[in-house]
């Protein structure tokens, strides 16, 4: 731990916390709204585990918020999935706006058991709460031997400037895919199609590292780094993202931006969630889920146990093997940065902004929960 922390944490100061007792700490936030205890220890868990895969953009830093969308009965507490259509291996469910550390595993749970049952399993997820990392969802699959891919978009969320634009159309929707490969780890590929999430914007407005300088376009049409340009600021409120003269950038120019409409069309617009406009609707997640079994593809082709596993494992081999700009960085594949960064913050501590810490106390004296608990969380 840092040195002692109370509610007025001392400036320029940085949190280090370790993992096990951020989790508690958040859960202890949530404990004190409407959710239950098995509900409060789910968020506390992917929140925390958001940051140790080195995702800060949508680890703690969202507990604040989650507490305001409780608090004003956008997000609900304790709700679960309802399936409206199972026709097989076509599944719609409804997340009922709520909590996404909640619903989201329910319907990728549900995925996972008719994947294995059938070969192959589409689950769409409409109406649910902000569903944290969405790579959470494709390491679930894969630790079931599954591959996965996942679209969400954000409905109501207007962020991202398409290509060629300076006005929001798009939210910053994400991808995961996973791909798990006998005795190594999955590959996880997770990711914002805008040049950063919004979460990322926040952090660097909340005193973490800098966006790149090409990550947001200002209202003017300059590109530019500045998080600011994203946010509105009125006393005694949080900076709101959906209000902001600037707006983000989708990533790789006009790729990132087809990616992004197909994130709308696919997670929005097909499970009924709702899109980023022009139609206003209630704020949540969509979902669309992908899941197929390699061994069941294997047996019905005929390979033989070399399958998938083992041109996949051929082809990781090769792909190492390339020679590395940097020897000493090495040649990296999805979710190799993220898992070293989980080993190195689950020994060393999770650093946190001092703004950002405040934020999350901010949220916790919000929620209700007392001084002392709050000094206690931060103490040496």
């Amino acid at each position: 731990m840092s040195e002692s922390s109370t509610d007025n944490h001392a400036a320029n100061s940085d949190v280090v916390i370790d993992h096990e007792r951020l989790a508690e700490f958040i859960a202890e936030i949530f404990r004190h709204t409407a959710c239950s205890d098995a509900e409060a220890e789910r968020i506390g868990r992917s929140l925390v585990g958001a940051n140790l895969a080195g995702h800060d953009s949508h680890g703690v830093i969202r507990s604040a918020l989650y507490v305001e969308l409780l608090a004003n009965g956008v997000q609900l507490a304790d709700q679960e999935i309802k399936v409206l259509i199972d026709s097989g291996a076509l599944l719609l469910v409804d997340g009922q706006y709520g909590m996404g550390q909640t619903v989201g595993p329910a319907a990728v749970e549900l995925g996972i058991e008719r994947c294995k049952e059938l070969g192959v399993a589409v689950v769409g997820l409409r109406n649910a709460g902000h569903l944290g990392r969405i790579g959470e969802y494709a390491e679930m699959a894969a630790a079931e031997g599954l591959v996965s891919v996942h679209f969400v978009n954000v409905a109501n969320s207007r962020l991202v400037a398409p290509f060629g634009a300076k006005a929001r159309r798009m939210g910053t929707n994400p991808c995961a895919y996973g791909a798990p490969v006998a005795g190594r780890r999955p590959v996880i590929h997770d990711f914002a199609t805008s040049v950063v999430a919004e979460g990322k914007a926040m952090v660097a407005l909340h005193g973490g590292p800098a966006v790149p300088d090409n990550a947001l376009v200002s209202g003017d049409g300059e590109i530019t780094g500045d998080p600011r340009v994203l946010y509105t600021f009125q006393e005694g409120e949080r900076p709101n993202s959906m209000d902001g003269p600037g707006a983000l950038r989708a990533m790789g120019e006009h790729k990132g931006s087809g990616i992004s409409v197909m994130c709308e069309l696919l997670a929005g617009a097909l499970t009924g969630t709702g899109t980023a406009g022009p139609r206003r609707v209630r704020f949540a997640n969509g979902m669309l889920s992908v899941y197929v079994d390699p061994a069941q593809v294997d047996a019905a082709v005929g390979e033989t146990d070399d399958g998938y596993n083992g041109i996949a494992a051929d082809y990781l081999d090769w792909f190492y093997d390339a020679d590395a700009i940097d020897p000493a960085e090495g040649v990296k594949l999805p979710g190799d940065v993220e898992h070293e960064r989980r080993q190195h913050r689950m020994a060393n501590g999770i650093t946190l902004p001092a703004e950002t810490w405040e934020s999350i106390c901010g949220g916790a004296r919000a929620a209700g929960v007392p001084g002392s608990t709050i000094a206690a969380a931060a103490a040496g």
